[in-house]
């Protein structure tokens, strides 16, 4: 309390000399700024010039933050004209005017009524103005001035953040910079060192220092290694006043994390792995692991296994595993207890990633020995081929040798073997096999044209531990007979239109035939096609073979007729070329038809035969006879009773069927029927054009 009691009363003694110097320009007789008249005419019209006029004052001011118990003097309005017989009213506006600022109107003195804090409000503009009191006539134009509220150090400065956070990499050289830290200050920066603010650091030291003037934190100590410490907390301090007695101040706290950097190699915690892996393990089988330890992080912390030297390089191999940082040892080759029990690895873990700065500290690698023990197992028998491939002719007898699947026991042990077949793999039991010696035979005779290829699988097992077992694949082919004989490939059928003699024979094949064999190709690479020997000199057809396993049959000669054979089947041999050569007797359905003068097939339908256009002669006679025949009759010039019209009918149809049959089998009858009072005979010896109808009267 005694501390503010005596600010109080500085403030005051501050207040009160800046209130006399306002006012000493008026004691001086200076600093009296004036108002330029204005011209007034006389009642004669004589000009007469008004005196200058002014106020007296200087920029006033106030100290912000006063508390005492009355208010505080400002300062006095007084204007040159003012002769102390009170006339004069002074009035006062602007900002602040009768709230903050209050004037005596008569001696013009101004008073702050309330407590001014400068970083709220640093000036305020107002107007002063004389005017008569009894009329309220301006005397002097209105002027405007000043107020300015006078700063004291009342604000301490504050951090832009109340916390800060920074990274520095480890090892860094001494003066590095880390973090720049800012502080301000609402006092005024123009006046006194009320906002001039000085760094310094409370807490962090001997590791970092503080740059005074602008706030920079950097490092003071060489080579600070994160792995001892990664994090430091720092307190900076800044003072106002620069740095003197009396100064306000505020403080933020910095947390610093060392950064890494790779300085530190990877480095084996022992010198010798133990290791054993079991002689039954598969290639790719873990055998274990190795661990090299670097304090590290990150990439820097990066570590990679290879193995340089040793007898074991051939059977094992060495990966990392990134998410551990261990070395995996994995088996590469199957390895044998009983050809070899131990073996030797010299394995290398080394960084990833090298910082050239710190390369002095390495090598950054280090290396270890693994010492590698392989054990005995029980091993299941181990054939001597992964795959067996043998080959049996197709219809050899039962009980004929395949061939041999051969396995062993790789223990030391050595253990007798016995074989079997898997019976799922030859459901229909087609082989047997010795289980002493695996011998393969056949137990049916087998064709190759219903399977070519034969695949079972054959186990050898332990006879003293059937759970040791092995299996293999066993794939017989079975080899080609010529035991098919070849045949048509497809249902063929020839047609041959039906010709005079005189017309010449066509070159043109009736039919090209090719023919299939069953057998593979090596007993049949060429098929021979040929007629029978007992019709070789066939006088209606010839085979002429391709020789490319195909062949067409002609015609020998033209003229054929459908009236006299529609239909001929020429049987026709075909051969094959294997050893000793199959052959069958096919037959070739021909068939004789209409055609066109352009040789396009029309019809080959038997019901469809007719005779050439244009009756004969002797087709004319033996109608006309069988006209004279019925006319002549006395019975048949009576009107006829319906019984004498079916005997009628019946006599005609005998008397045309017989001149059918008389005029060479040339005369077609068509039919006979009776539209009364006429008998129609309807006949024609043509399919195209010509069809003669023979009406007789019945009378």
């Amino acid at each position: 309390m005694k501390e503010n009691y005596c600010l109080q009363a500085a403030l005051v003694c501050l207040g009160m000399l800046c209130h006399s110097q306002a006012f000493a320009p008026e004691r001086r007789g200076h600093l009296r700024p004036s108002f330029h008249g204005h011209h007034e005419k006389g009642k004669e019209g004589q000009v007469l010039q008004r005196s200058k006029r002014g106020w007296v004052w200087n920029q006033f001011f106030v100290i912000e933050e006063y508390t005492g118990p009355d208010p505080v003097l400002v300062g006095r309005l007084h204007s040159d004209i003012d002769s102390g017989d009170g006339n004069i009213k002074y009035i006062l506006s602007g900002e602040g005017a009768g709230t903050i600022f209050v004037i005596d109107d008569k001696s013009g003195n101004i008073h702050a009524t309330k407590t001014l804090d400068r970083e709220e409000r640093a000036q305020y503009t107002l107007m002063a103005q004389a005017v008569d009191r009894d009329t309220n006539r301006p005397l002097e134009p209105p002027s405007e001035f000043i107020v300015k509220v006078q700063d004291i150090n009342d604000n301490p400065p504050e951090f832009l953040h109340e916390t800060y956070h920074a990274n520095v990499p480890e090892r860094s050289n001494v003066g590095t910079s880390v973090i720049q830290v800012t502080a301000s200050d609402a006092d005024d920066p123009t006046y006194g060192n009320s906002a001039k603010l000085v760094y310094s650091i409370l807490e962090g030291q001997p590791y970092f220092s503080v740059e005074a003037q602008t706030g920079i934190i950097r490092t003071a100590l060489p080579n600070m290694d994160r792995e001892a410490k990664e994090e430091y907390h720092v307190v900076i301090q800044a003072k106002d006043m620069g740095g003197h007695m009396g100064g306000l101040s505020g403080t933020t706290k910095v947390t610093i994390t060392l950064t890494d950097v790779n300085d530190n190699p990877p480095k084996f915690p022992q010198s010798v792995y133990q290791m054993s892996v079991s002689e039954a393990a598969v290639p790719g089988e873990e055998v274990g692991r190795v661990k090299a330890k670097d304090p590290d992080i990150g990439e820097n912390g990066l570590v990679t296994y290879n193995i340089v030297d040793g007898d074991g390089m051939e059977s094992f191999e060495i990966t990392t595993d990134y998410e551990t940082q261990e070395g995996v040892i994995k088996l590469k080759k199957p390895v044998d207890f009983e050809t070899k029990r131990a073996y030797s690895l010299k394995v290398e873990a080394a960084n990833v990633h090298i910082d050239p700065k710190f390369i002095s500290n390495g090598p950054f690698k280090d290396t270890v020995t693994v010492k590698i023990a392989v054990e005995d197992a029980d091993e299941p028998p181990m054939f001597l081929a992964p795959s067996y491939i043998h080959e049996v002719q197709e219809n050899a007898a039962a009980g004929t040798v395949v061939g041999r699947v051969h396995a062993k026991d790789p223990d030391a042990a050595n253990s007798p073997i016995r074989y079997s077949i898997d019976r799922h793999t030859d459901l229909d039991r087609f082989f047997t096999i010795n289980p002493e010696d695996g011998f393969i035979k056949t137990t049916k005779p087998l064709d190759r044209e219903e399977t070519a290829w034969l695949n079972i699988t054959v186990f050898a097992a332990e006879i003293h531990n059937r759970h040791q077992e092995a299996k293999v694949p066993v794939a017989i082919r079975v080899l080609d007979v010529n035991d098919n004989a070849p045949k048509f490939a497809a249902p063929y059928e020839g047609f041959i239109c039906e010709s005079d003699q005189t017309k010449p024979l066509s070159n043109q094949p009736i039919v090209t035939i090719s023919a299939d064999d069953k057998d593979d190709t090596a007993n049949g690479p060429r098929f021979i096609f040929s007629l029978p020997p007992e019709i070789i000199h066939n006088p209606n057809f010839t085979v002429r073979d391709n020789r490319d396993n195909t062949a067409g049959v002609y015609a020998r000669r033209g003229g054929f007729s459908r009236q006299k054979q529609d239909l001929y089947l020429l049987p026709i041999v075909i051969s094959d070329g294997g050893i000793p050569p199959m052959s069958s007797t096919n037959t070739l359905t021909v068939k004789v038809c209409g055609c066109d003068v352009n040789g396009a097939l029309l019809s080959c339908n038997a019901e469809a035969y007719i005779l050439n256009a244009g009756l004969s002669t002797g087709a004319l006679i033996a109608i006309l006879a069988c006209i004279v025949i019925l006319l002549g009759c006395p019975s048949l010039m009576e009107p006829p009773s319906p019984r004498e019209d079916m005997r009628l009918l019946y006599l005609g149809f005998q008397l045309m069927l017989f001149s059918y049959v008389k005029v060479n089998r040339r005369f077609c009858l068509l039919g006979v029927f009776i539209k009364l009072p006429f008998l129609y005979v309807v006949a024609t010896e043509s399919p195209t054009t010509l069809m003669v109808r023979f009406p007789i009267k019945l009378v």
